[in-house]
C-alpha cells in the first residue's frame, strides 16, 4: 500500500529516546491522519520492534503517550511505541460529531460497509496494513510487532491479533470491549458502520473470533473491578467463557479498586510492556 512521507508535527526527548508526532495522508481513510511514535535510545543504532497501542473512545494519539507512563520501560526494553488516532478526522459526515461513542473519535477499528462511513471509516485497514507499512518504511524498526489497547482499543487489539495469525508476536488489552455484538456501545457502532445484519458483526467480535482463531496467541487482559462500564459494556466474563470453550489461552486479571481511567493503565502498563518484550525478543 503506497504511503505519503510522514511530516513531523512535534518532537520531545524522553528517557534518552524521542517522542514524535507525525501527520500523513491516508489511503485507507482518505483523510490526513496523525500518529505518535516513541523511538527508544536503541533506535539510534539499530532497528527495534514495535508495540502498537489502540486507544479508546474520545481519545487521540496523545492520551496514551502523555498519561500511560510507558516510555521509561520501553526505553529500557528497546521497544518502539506507536499510537494512531481513533478515527478519521475532518470529514464532517452527517451526525459524525453528535455523540462520544459513534463517529469522530469512535472508529471501533472496523472497516465500515455502510455509507457514508465506508468511504473513510476503515480504521482496521489503517492500523493493520497501512500504518505498519508506513512505520516500517520510514523508521528504524523491524517487522516484529505487538499490539495492545484500552476499552474500544482493547477490542481493536484483540480482533486485529485474532484476525491476523502470525502478524503479531503478542497481544494484550486493558478493559476491552470483549463482546461488542452484545453491548450498547458495540450495537450502536456496528449498526451505524456495518448495517443491520447482526451476523456480519461477528467478524469484529473477539468472543466470536476466538472460536475459530487459527493461532492461539495468549491473551493478557487487565480489568478494573471498580470500572463503571464493567457489567454493561465490557463483559470480561464473556471472553473468559469463549476462551474456555475454544481452549484459547487467556490470562484475565481482575484488579480490585481500579476504574476505567489512565490511572489504571499507568499502574499496570509495565507488566504489559514486559509481556510484549518477551515475545518480541527484547528481554
Amino acid at each position: 500500500m503506497s504511503n505519503t512521507t510522514p511530516e513531523l508535527v512535534a518532537s520531545n526527548k524522553c528517557f534518552g529516546g524521542w517522542l514524535k508526532r507525525y501527520k500523513h495522508t491516508s489511503k485507507a481513510t482518505g483523510t490526513e491522519m496523525v500518529f505518535a511514535i516513541y523511538l527508544p535510545p536503541q533506535a539510534e543504532t539499530q532497528k527495534v520492534p514495535v508495540l502498537y497501542w489502540l486507544s479508546g473512545l474520545t481519545c487521540t494519539d496523545e492520551n496514551f503517550m502523555q498519561k500511560a507512563g510507558a516510555q521509561r520501560v520501553a526505553a529500557e526494553l528497546g521497544i518502539a511505541l506507536v499510537a494512531p488516532d481513533t478515527s478519521p478526522r475532518g470529514t464532517d459526515l452527517p451526525g459524525e460529531h453528535e455523540s462520544y461513542d459513534f463517529g469522530s473519535g469512535a472508529g471501533f477499528y472496523v472497516n465500515a460497509t455502510r455509507e457514508p462511513w465506508s468511504a473513510h471509516y476503515n480504521m482496521y485497514d489503517y492500523v493493520t496494513e497501512e500504518l505498519p507499512a508506513l512505520i516500517e518504511q520510514h523508521f528504524p524498526v523491524t517487522e516484529k510487532r505487538a499490539i495492545s489497547g484500552h476499552s474500544m482499543g482493547g477490542h481493536g487489539a484483540l480482533i486485529c491479533a485474532l484476525k491476523n495469525p502470525g502478524r503479531y508476536a503478542s497481544v494484550s488489552a486493558f478493559a476491552p470491549i470483549t463482546n461488542p455484538v452484545n453491548c450498547p456501545w458495540g450495537e450502536k457502532a456496528f449498526s451505524g458502520y456495518l448495517g443491520d445484519d447482526r451476523e456480519s458483526w461477528k467478524a469484529w467480535d473477539a468472543c466470536e473470533l476466538v472460536a475459530t482463531a487459527k493461532e492461539k496467541l495468549p491473551l493478557l487482559v487487565d480489568q478494573g473491578e471498580a470500572d463503571n462500564f464493567l457489567e454493561e459494556q465490557l463483559k470480561p466474563e464473556a471472553l473468559k467463557a469463549a476462551c474456555e470453550a475454544a481452549g484459547h489461552p487467556l490470562e484475565l486479571r481482575l484488579q480490585p479498586g481500579y476504574d476505567h481511567s489512565y490511572f489504571f493503565i499507568a499502574s499496570f502498563i509495565e507488566d504489559h510492556l514486559r509481556h510484549h518484550g518477551k515475545a518480541l525478543g527484547a528481554l
